[in-house]
């Protein structure tokens, strides 16, 4: 099976990550592009170069799997930066539909919703949002809530957010005349960053009307469209460890933690059972209240309970906290090495991020072992960062760290290094980088 992969951008998670999970089923080959070919965080992605690895590999593929941002505005920060006019961009549209039309492929696509952030941080947005950001925030939920707002955000950089959005959704209402048309088996708009209003949670109810399949998440739902190519139907009991807090939101989102559960696993293409009958149960480390936020420092209740591992392969969904791991549970998990049963962990930044992920995993997991085709020492690289990633970094190592000028060694990971290593019975060397200037990602490459 041949799966051409574009992802959003060149972040290790949408790069590394769907290559890793593509190297533990042995029957399975990821194709990915050049990775200087897609966009970073001040770099927009090359597309004329994209278009012909494009080209050139969709025509013996068996799936496409296509981040259309990073063809329409060159990835997904340009998306909401990019001051191309919209016949530019349908330029843009014509080539790749022309591409798209000459395969046989099944294609697997999704678009996001241009996001409202609700601070003052313009290091993914454009330049005025470091002065205006909260109060464009506010008049957008606001205005969608109540029906009006007030603001004092001068005339001019208003007119500019909305006229980028009213491009963006234009944009997005063409990819529904091309589903209709029939080039693409499925089609997602993500909703990425919401809250329970705002410009981007009414331009998601519009693009419904139209008969728009939208979802809360951005960065895992590609890796949740290549789970779909696993055509297998894994049966999945989803047990949460807080049951009595299933009901709640989840930062970023606008849906409940089980709504969002049960969305990822029926899009990935799981059957939802009960627990009797599951092929692997999803342990899901929910949080109660409200859920933490490490980068935030928003504190949380951790897990104070006893982790018990069920007796049939399980995964585990940490999203007690956004962005990084709970330190309680963790210590659980590691306390006995892991065995046959283990088919992953994640617990990196959205609720949807650390589920899409870990579900794509399971699903490439499972299959490869069915079918013989399990690779062990891809499955436990795969593991080794998400925990050195989401545990060791984000919730311990990141937190004594100020700037990207402070080096973070070898030495300071150690400790974790030698943990995961007796978990997962393995050994490796490891080296890591800044990708992005910046402590939010980590990248973690593994001999």
């Amino acid at each position: 099976m041949k799966i051409v992969f574009l992802p959003i951008d060149n972040r290790p998670v949408c790069y590394q990550m769907p290559e890793m999970i593509g190297e533990i089923y042995k029957n399975c080959e990821i194709v990915l592009p050049d990775r200087n070919y897609l966009g970073g965080l001040d770099k927009i992605a090359d597309i004329s170069n994209l278009f012909e690895w494009l080209k050139s590999e969709s025509k013996s593929a068996d799936y496409i799997i296509l981040s259309l941002d990073t063809i329409a505005y060159g990835g997904l920060i340009p998306s909401r930066r990019s001051k191309e006019t919209l016949e530019e961009i349908f330029l843009r549209q014509n080539n790749l539909k022309n591409i798209l039309k000459n395969t046989n492929a099944k294609i697997f696509a999704f678009s996001s919703i241009m996001r409202i952030s609700n601070n003052n941080i313009n290091q993914e947005e454009k330049e005025y949002w470091n002065l205006y950001g909260e109060k464009i925030f506010k008049y957008s939920y606001d205005t969608c809530k109540y029906g009006k707002s007030d603001t004092d955000v001068p005339k001019e950089i208003l007119d500019d957010y909305i006229n980028t959005r009213k491009r963006n959704f234009e944009v997005n209402k063409r990819y529904l005349e091309w589903q209709k048309e029939g080039i693409f088996d499925t089609l997602i708009f993500s909703k990425d960053d919401c809250a329970e209003y705002g410009f981007n949670v009414k331009e998601a109810e519009e693009l419904e009307k139209l008969d728009g399949f939208t979802k809360t998440g951005a960065d895992e739902i590609p890796l949740t469209l290549l789970a779909k190519t696993i055509s297998k139907k894994i049966k999945v009991y989803p047990e949460f460890l807080e049951p009595k807090y299933k009901h709640l939101i989840s930062n970023y989102e606008d849906v409940s933690i089980e709504k969002s559960a049960l969305g990822q696993l029926e899009l990935a293409g799981c059957e939802i059972v009960n627990k009797e009958d599951a092929e692997v149960i999803l342990l899901i480390n929910n949080f109660i209240d409200k859920q933490g936020e490490i980068v935030m420092k928003r504190s949380t209740e951790l897990f104070n309970g006893d982790l018990l591992l069920p007796d049939k392969p399980y995964i585990i969904a940490d999203v007690r906290l956004a962005n990084g791991a709970d330190n309680n549970l963790i210590k659980q998990i590691i306390k006995h090495p892991a065995d046959e049963r283990f088919l992953g962990y994640a617990g990196w930044n959205t609720s949807a991020n650390t589920l899409g992920s870990l579900i794509c995993g399971m699903k490439f997991s499972y299959l490869a072992k069915s079918e013989n085709s399990f690779n062990m020492k891809a499955f436990k690289k795969f593991e080794a960062v998400r925990l050195l990633d989401d545990w060791a970094y984000q919730a311990n190592v990141r937190q004594e760290l100020n700037s990207i000028d402070t080096k973070l060694t070898a030495e300071e990971m150690l400790p974790y290094e030698n943990l995961i290593k007796q978990f997962l019975n393995t050994e490796f060397n490891t080296r890591y980088s800044f990708p992005w200037e910046r402590l939010f990602e980590v990248e973690i490459d593994i001999n």
